[in-house]
């Protein structure tokens, strides 16, 4: 921790100017008041920081649903060379975003605009690169070879972005394109069926389950990099890995649950839910078991009839309300249990008082 006295021996002494000691002292009393304003033990989480964020990013929706009005009724008399058209156009709309996140994400340091920049900019990639490689008439035969090339750089567009402005959100977006290129790649060679289900089932006849499967659990292994690397979460590193698990726990729950439910095996659907559970106190991720447990609450709800639907998610409801109400106080108990199993310096610290 440095104090002001620290700063002002540091400008003394010339290490630092005052105005890079005033910058340093704003950025740790803001980084403070956000980890204060938490209990021990508790997973910071930030979508906005006041409600001036909410006002840009409406400002901004409504610029971008202007811009894609304005373009889409010049592309209207010009279909011809469309592409050309909205190469221009998602070009300049690059250029725009990336100006105007210089100044809200890197001078500014908001929030809410920053996943809003982050998503105008991802979709405005994926339309440019979509209209010069992916070929309409062939996706409308379900020919989806085309697609996985505007998909991938699309991605790649927005990982230099991420270089750049480094928005924790832009990491989940990067792990749904890299869902997509996989998937869509699968689908494309093996011709598998298009049903829903064969997303998730690993009995299906296609490779698409276990596509899911596979880079779900890639995915879950960066975010953990992201996390032990920052046990203390006060770095961008900790969000990294915050909106990645959202993005993995989905992939692996759904993938798991839905093959279990399919063969009836609930006894063993009780223990994967139990390990993965024991896995989010561990690595002391509430959203990893949140996003999981709320699409159990889908599948229950689409999958059951009835009051076995009704009493599946009423006992998870009582899971979860219960598992909240003592986290820190079980996991400093999972973690004294197992603590000769597991690397406590990269984890996050418990705190029994929770």
């Amino acid at each position: 921790m440095i104090s002001s006295d620290d700063l002002r021996a540091a400008v003394g002494a010339g290490v630092v100017n005052e105005h890079q000691a005033a910058s340093l002292k704003a950025l740790s009393d803001s980084r403070r008041g956000a980890r204060e304003s938490l209990n021990a033990g508790d997973e910071p989480f930030e979508l906005f920081k006041g409600f001036n964020e909410i006002f840009i990013v409406v400002g901004l929706v409504i610029l971008a649903s202007g811009w894609v009005t304005l373009n889409t009724l010049a592309l209207a008399t010009q279909i011809v060379n469309y592409k050309s058209q909205i190469g221009t156009a998602t070009g300049a709309g690059a250029i725009f975003i990336w100006l105007v996140s210089e100044y809200f994400i890197r001078k500014r340091r908001m929030v809410a605009p920053a996943i809003t920049l982050s998503i105008m900019f991802a979709a405005n990639a994926l339309v440019g690169f979509s209209a010069y490689f992916a070929q309409p008439f062939m996706l409308a035969q379900q020919d989806y070879s085309s697609l996985p090339v505007a998909i991938m750089l699309g991605t790649a567009a927005l990982a230099i972005y991420w270089w750049r402005f480094r928005v924790p959100f832009a990491m989940a977006l990067m792990a749904i394109g890299l869902f997509a290129v996989a998937l869509v790649s699968g689908l494309d060679t093996t011709g598998a069926s298009t049903d829903i289900y064969d997303l998730f089932l690993l009995s299906a006849k296609g490779p698409l389950a276990w596509i899911t499967l596979l880079v779900g659990l890639f995915v879950f292994t960066v975010a953990m990099y992201f996390d032990m690397s920052d046990p203390h979460r006060v770095t961008r590193r900790s969000a990294q890995g915050f909106w990645l698990h959202v993005v993995a726990a989905p992939a692996l729950v759904n993938t798991i649950a839905l093959s279990l439910l399919e063969t009836e095996s609930y006894l063993i659907l009780i223990f994967v839910l139990a390990l993965f559970s024991l896995t989010a106190i561990v690595i002391d991720r509430r959203s990893f078991l949140i996003t999981a447990i709320g699409y159990i609450v889908a599948l229950a709800m689409t999958v059951f009839e009835g009051e076995s639907a009704g009493l599946t998610v009423f006992s998870l409801g009582i899971f979860l309300v219960s598992l909240g109400a003592f986290w820190t106080r079980i996991r400093a108990v999972v973690l004294t249990t197992f603590s000769g199993l597991l690397p406590l310096d990269k984890l996050p610290p418990s705190h029994s008082d929770g």
